[in-house]
């Protein structure tokens, strides 16, 4: 990324914060010098990293309004999620439609639970479906969508499940940091790169530690919940990194998406997910006639980061499959999501548009051409 590009794709990757790099560097100091070690060794150098590392846990808990206790550190969203779904020991998993392909491929054959057309979890479908599961079901749902921002109310969802006598996955990539943890969730996931730590770590908080049991064994790491020595420099990172975070912040974004998206209908696109809860710092972007391919490429030349959906899966450009569960077929094909962080300004925004809207007026007339047909 150069200094002259308009970083506008947040949502797969925040940048690195100034105050996680300090962390990780100060670190990486300790380590060098020899004044840390392996957490688990017994000699001085260990029982100090062992020091540093349990702070940061009290740290990431304090921030998150998490005990320290729950938290389980894991290599990202993606493990804590598989480790929370296998843990269960399900009988059944049931995900919604418009899960992230993390939870589909943690799932084995799940069965989704079909949304409406702004995204939202039909609750009736899923009391039907729960009481067809039976008792040992696992119920996998993202508290905010990575494509289109759209937030589930996880407390209604989560009563539904604890009457039918299941577990409530919540999948809180996107939405820690910005909205409080649900309370109504058995097992949390969470990423640090989202929130401006380094990729690849991330955290499992368990609130109910006696209804999972540990998958992935090792030499008795994080309480016997997951094996592996700890990621100390990304872990102290992911610490720094939260409390950066200014409270409310991503509030402070609402007037730039509001100013976004009323260009962008007045370009004639349409808003994905609109009339839906959804978090300020992500908007799905349907701009009818217009490949989403063609959109980026342009974009791109003109210095604006933006994307598809999903990173995991946005360089295929296969139509979303997030947008043809909630039934926008056409959309699926021709959408970008604008999603933002701490450090987008108006004159990102007007960046996007300056570039876009000349691809809007070019699929305007597309429109206008193939209805004088």
């Amino acid at each position: 990324m150069t200094p002259s590009t308009a970083y506008l794709d947040w949502a797969a990757t925040a940048p690195l914060s100034p105050a996680a790099r300090a962390a990780m560097d100060e670190a990486a100091a300790r380590l060098e010098a020899g004044d840390w070690a392996n957490p688990s060794s017994v000699h001085g150098p260990g029982r100090a990293a062992r020091r540093a590392l349990e702070d940061a846990r009290t740290r990431i808990g304090a921030a998150l309004g998490v005990p320290a206790g729950s938290i389980i550190f894991t290599s990202g969203g993606t493990e804590a999620l598989a480790l929370a779904i296998a843990g269960a020991r399900p009988q059944r998993v049931l995900f919604g439609a418009t899960e992230h392909a993390a939870v589909k491929a943690a799932a084995h054959g799940g069965q989704p639970i079909p949304v409406d057309r702004r995204g939202i979890i039909d609750l009736e479908a899923l009391g039907a479906m729960l009481a067809d599961a039976g008792e040992g079901t696992a119920v996998a749902i993202q508290h905010a969508n990575n494509e289109t921002g759209v937030v589930q109310d996880l407390d209604a969802i989560g009563e539904l499940v604890r009457e039918a006598g299941g577990v409530l996955v919540a999948d809180c990539v996107q939405s820690a940091g910005k909205q409080a943890l649900p309370r109504s969730a058995d097992a949390i996931a969470v990423s640090a790169h989202k929130l401006g730590g380094p990729p690849g770590v991330g955290a499992l908080i368990l609130r109910c530690r006696d209804r999972l049991v540990p998958v992935a064994r090792g030499g008795g790491q994080e309480g016997g919940w997951r094996g592996g020595t700890e990621a100390i420099l990304g872990i102290l990172g992911f610490a720094a990194a939260l409390e950066a975070l200014a409270p409310g912040w991503s509030m402070c974004l609402a007037p730039l998406q509001a100013r976004l998206e009323e260009a962008a209908l007045g370009l004639g696109a349409a808003i994905n997910g609109a009339g839906a809860p959804r978090l300020p710092t992500i908007s799905s972007i349907h701009l009818p006639g217009l490949p989403a391919s063609t959109q980026l490429m342009a974009l791109d030349l003109a210095g604006v980061a933006c994307s598809h959906g999903a990173a995991c899966s946005s360089g295929t450009l296969r139509p979303s499959e997030t947008l043809l569960a909630m039934g926008l077929k056409a959309a699926a094909g021709e959408s970008l999501r604008v999603s933002m962080g701490w450090r987008t300004t108006a004159a990102d925004i007007d960046r996007f548009l300056g570039a876009w809207a000349p691809l809007a007026e070019r699929a305007r007339m597309r429109r206008a051409a193939r209805a004088a047909a």
